[in-house]
């Protein structure tokens, strides 16, 4: 088979399209035809060797991503063989393996498909759509919010403003470029805003001032630094700010915003770390992982809420891995073999 694999720590160009043997799935594993490999801004960081977040550095060499969609080709002693030729989604967990056109993965890990979505709006689902749905659940969001999105042209961002949209939650979003401003606009969003233009922070003023609102009321921040703080300054007393990322200072470097309780408090505000723990706690049940892929995928296919993708060849693995540090892509990225 033909996977991406990644010899040296370091930059894009680092990432190889070559030959390999194929995986051989274990006891209760499958091995899926891949029809769509997730890429994960983790995924860039992991490439230049920088450990942080949950994942430790991989062994190399490696082939990296742990998204995939497809079909199941092959199985393992004792994997149940109603599972042969299902059209599945899976997130690989610790393991990477996805940039590759086929993968292993345990079977107890497996969703189906539902009708009417692709592989690539599955893959996007099975990850961003999870970390959505967790975010969502501590947000408790109703339709007297009114949400600060920034990065709403970004694969959480897009499906944060559209499920704000349906409860009927004033949504402004934030997005880098007339094109990303103009596809915010096209998912609903009542202002969508240029954060490249210095003087955004007065347009979303403006606006709220014509509604009559002193402020937002809750920002979803996976952005931190200059952009992050200035979307802070427009809560209005009683707001939320959750944080889920700071993109802006690059992934795992200068942190997220922080306040003190004192800031906080003269503020009138309140600022929490979303990922990890509190968004398991929230989901509850044995597996609660499997709980927000699950919801996620429901989401999609009821229709609620559509993932944006953007789709690569895997043999250009390295293109798509520049296009998401610079910040030139839109949606869920994923690799097509």
């Amino acid at each position: 088979m033909h996977a991406i694999r990644l010899h040296a720590f370091g930059p894009a160009e680092h990432l190889r399209h070559e030959t390999v043997e194929d995986p051989v799935p274990g006891p209760g594993e499958v091995r899926i035809a891949v029809a769509a490999a997730g890429v994960h801004l983790l995924d860039t960081a992991l490439r230049e060797g920088r450990p942080g977040g949950p994942l430790p550095l991989p062994e190399l060499p490696t082939v990296p991503g742990r998204e995939v969609a497809g079909t199941v080709e092959a199985l393992g002693a004792g994997t149940d063989p109603a599972w042969l030729g299902r059209r599945v989604v899976a997130h690989l967990g610790a393991a990477p393996g996805g940039y590759a056109e086929l993968a292993v993965v345990a079977a107890d890990r497996l969703h189906p498909i539902p009708e009417g979505l692709d592989a690539g709006q599955a893959v996007a689902m099975i990850g961003t759509g999870r970390t959505t749905m967790g975010i969502l659940g501590l947000a408790e969001l109703t339709a007297d919010d009114i949400a600060l999105v920034p990065a709403a042209a970004g694969g959480i961002g897009s499906l944060l403003v559209q499920h704000a949209g349906n409860i009927g939650a004033t949504v402004i979003g934030l997005a880098g470029g007339a094109a990303k401003v103009a596809r915010v606009r096209e998912l609903g969003a009542d202002l969508a805003v240029d954060y490249t233009d210095d003087d955004w922070p007065a347009l979303v003023r403006a606006f709220l001032d014509g509604r009559g609102a002193p402020g937002a009321t809750i920002v979803f921040d996976s952005v931190g630094g200059v952009p992050g703080r200035a979307a802070v300054d427009l809560l209005a007393r009683g707001g939320r700010h959750l944080v889920f990322g700071w993109s802006s200072g690059g992934l795992l470097t200068g942190g997220p915003l922080e306040f003190t309780e004192d800031e906080l408090a003269a503020r009138g505000i309140t600022s929490r770390q979303v990922l990890g723990p509190a968004m398991l706690a929230k989901a509850g049940g044995e597996n609660p992982i499997r709980t927000l892929e699950t919801a996620a995928l429901a989401e999609a296919a009821a229709g609620r809420l559509v993932p944006w993708v953007q789709s690569f060849p895997l043999a250009e693995a390295a293109a798509a891995h520049r296009a998401l540090e610079s910040r030139g892509t839109m949606g869920k990225v994923v690799l097509a073999p």
